[in-house]
């Protein structure tokens, strides 16, 4: 080929048609490239999705949600029935730190089917629950749980999980040799090979509740001061792991018809609700915990909402849940989420530029599938037959060993007193 005709080729391969016919096919290539991507990212989720999978429900209320290239969402998943292979129960109701309250089978409770469930998150897999593990990254520290009974629910699910890696359990004692009952308000229990104390301290609204202002009108008995943290709280400010829970007494019912106003600044506020109150004080929560905690030393958790099952009337008024046998399948019948959520999550989003060991525990979405796992009408010994069921707290084992599998799982992700 001489010099003249290679000239004529290459001003042929830059000619203007044929770059145009590279581009061309250039875009088509990219095109089908990108519909093979989103046909298969479309089918997936398709595919994924069942009677159990969360939509978009929580997805807001997720912490993870701000950063899902370093933490996976635990709180979106469904229900998968246990299998040979997969984990079993880590403890039964023989556990000795149980109250009578939760042992449903040990109440009379017949059918076991919800004790063979387990939680599976979408696109992750929770991290099996290391007892051994937790013990020893928790060496000579506390854990606290502070909040209402539910919050003692989840303590004594810890515990028994944590003890199956004790080999010799009756060396675990109460500090202060206080029998395990619903009765008593704190309750502090050693591990002492690791010397760790795993505490509860019962304290339904997290603020304190007192006498009401002098001269106040007859029908107001007590006050619940919004704007004054609990007495009690510098008992738990060199906590290595501090869960907050509150929410259930935060009502009308419990509250301004039982006689207990809402205080703020000293005076009486007769036209406060519970929920404006319950906002108010979680601002009084979060200056605590900027206040008094150490953020290189405690890690906090706030649990969210844990939803109750009464159907056909209140836990009052002959509500009942003693006829579920297995989670939830009609999307239609679950309640939308629990107003509390979003100020607790405010709250922390306030806060986690300036403590960011403080996470919110989302639980209320994987647990309001659960209307079989409650008590129902399988109490204690001793409880009138015609006392109202149990549809708020919950069997152990059961739900509450989900939430500390999450627990331990977010506490994993933030490099919990890494070994």
């Amino acid at each position: 080929m001489d010099h003249h005709q290679q000239q004529q080729q290459l001003f042929s391969l830059c000619s203007v048609p044929y770059v145009f016919n590279i581009k061309k096919r250039l875009f088509l290539s990219l095109f089908s490239l990108s519909l093979i991507i989103f046909s298969t990212v479309v089918v997936f989720n398709l595919a994924g999705s069942s009677s159990f999978e969360p939509f978009l429900r929580f997805g807001l209320f997720s912490p993870s949600s701000h950063n899902l290239t370093k933490d996976c969402d635990y709180s979106a998943g469904r229900w998968v029935r246990r299998t040979s292979s997969s984990l079993g129960l880590m403890y039964g109701e023989e556990c000795r730190f149980l109250d009578s309250g939760f042992r449903c089978r040990k109440n009379g409770r017949k059918d076991s089917g919800y004790l063979q469930w387990r939680w599976q998150p979408h696109g992750c897999d929770l991290p099996r629950f290391n007892a051994s593990d937790f013990l020893e990254r928790s060496r000579n520290g506390r854990i606290v749980f502070v909040g209402d009974s539910i919050g003692r629910n989840q303590w004594e699910s810890l515990m028994c999980m944590l003890s199956q890696a004790v080999p010799n359990k009756s060396e675990i004692y109460e500090v202060y040799g206080n029998p395990i009952t619903k009765h008593k308000g704190f309750l502090s229990m050693r591990f002492p090979q690791q010397n760790l104390t795993v505490e509860y301290h019962r304290t339904p609204f997290l603020v304190v509740i007192g006498r009401p202002p002098e001269h106040s009108p007859q029908e107001i008995k007590t006050t619940v001061r919004v704007d004054e943290f609990n007495w009690q709280s510098k008992k738990w400010v060199d906590s290595d792991v501090l869960v907050f829970n509150s929410g259930h007494w935060w009502n009308e019912e419990k509250t301004v018809l039982a006689g207990s106003y809402f205080e703020e600044g000293r005076k009486v506020n007769k036209t406060m609700g519970a929920m404006e109150a319950f906002g108010k004080s979680l601002k009084t929560w979060k200056s605590w915990v900027l206040e008094k905690l150490d953020p290189n030393k405690t890690y906090v958790f706030f649990r969210s909402y844990s939803p109750v099952h009464y159907r056909n009337g209140t836990w009052n008024l002959g509500g009942l849940c003693d006829a579920e046998t297995g989670p939830e399948t009609d999307k239609r019948r679950m309640e939308p989420d629990a107003a509390h959520n979003r100020y607790i999550y405010e709250a922390i989003e306030d806060m986690r530029y300036k403590h960011s060991k403080v996470k919110f525990l989302n639980i209320t979405y994987l647990t309001e599938f659960r209307k079989d796992g409650h008590p129902s009408r399988y109490r204690e010994g001793g409880t009138p037959v015609d006392a109202p069921q149990d549809c708020s707290h919950w069997c152990l084992p059961g739900v509450p060993d989900t939430w500390n599998e999450i627990l331990y799982a977010q506490l994993l992700s933030m490099n919990y007193r890494k070994k």
